[in-house]
């Protein structure tokens, strides 16, 4: 005995796989609740001494940094967009602190994770690239094996796409101890915030909360793409629209199975007894 077949099954079908076609998104390679609950759950570390090499050639340690802040971001040689967009926003934060600090309180440094091709030569023509001439921002390689467990001590994570990496936008202050205070996020976000938190780490003292700033910029991490175009993050409407054709699609649906549901109620009610 076959399996009785509704009036309107293979049409159901053909409208579910539309649906399934349009709310289901590939899977993406970067987990952003991962990576940023990585990253809060860095604050308060403190971090291994790891071995690198600066552009010019030499030797440099996490541990030679200790006396003072310090300031880290990562980044990777090859991207064209939005990591010298972040680089060169930290140039003017860090030159606002500088100008409201005076010179010299802190370093910064700009670690690349794309090894080997983020090399000491690579490394130094990107910061010459982008401008920075800061005596105390050293662009640095990490030793070949480190890469993973550095970042996994800063909580940076990141993942390989097809047009490069995907990763958060994440700022990394070192209090003068080697243990991690703060974390900022974005690729821009109000500089005094950078300025206020290294004031309250030189004299010992815990930085400010984050904000309600960080947490915008978190969404907008999750919800933005970059605009080459523009050298900003825009909103990402291709997500608002997916989820506005899923329920347009959803919609549809129901509104289907109810006309035929009534559709066969007065069929039947038309029936002779």
């Amino acid at each position: 005995m076959s399996a009785r077949r509704t009036p309107y099954g293979g049409t159901l079908r053909a409208v579910l796989a539309i649906v399934a076609a349009c709310v289901v998104a590939p899977a993406a390679a970067l987990d952003y609740d991962a990576a940023m609950n990585a990253s809060q759950a860095a604050v308060g570390r403190s971090l291994d001494d790891y071995a690198f090499t600066d552009g010019d050639g030499r030797r440099v340690r996490l541990a030679d940094f200790r006396g003072k802040p310090l300031v880290v971001s990562f980044i990777y040689t090859g991207c064209g967009q939005v990591c010298p967009t972040t680089t060169k926003f930290v140039d003017r934060a860090v030159r606002q602190a500088d100008r409201e600090l005076g010179e010299g309180r802190f370093r910064v440094a700009s670690i690349g994770f794309n090894l080997p091709f983020d090399n000491p030569a690579a490394m130094r023509n990107f910061a010459r690239e982008q401008g920075i001439d800061r005596r105390d921002w050293r662009f640095l390689s990490p030793d070949p094996g480190s890469v993973d467990s550095l970042t996994r001590d800063f909580g940076f994570t990141y993942a390989a796409n097809a047009g490069g990496f995907d990763h958060v936008a994440q700022l990394t202050l070192v209090d003068a101890n080697g243990r991690i205070a703060r974390q900022f996020y974005g690729e821009t976000f109000d500089p005094s915030l950078l300025t206020s938190s290294l004031r309250a780490v030189a004299a010992g003292e815990r930085p400010p909360l984050a904000s309600v700033t960080d947490v915008l910029d978190r969404v907008r991490i999750l919800c933005s793409v970059y605009d080459p175009s523009t050298g900003k993050y825009r909103l990402d409407y291709a997500l608002f629209i997916e989820i506005f054709a899923g329920l347009t699609v959803l919609g549809a649906i129901a509104h289907y199975l109810l006309r035929e549901w009534r559709r066969q109620r007065r069929t039947l009610a038309r029936r002779p007894a």
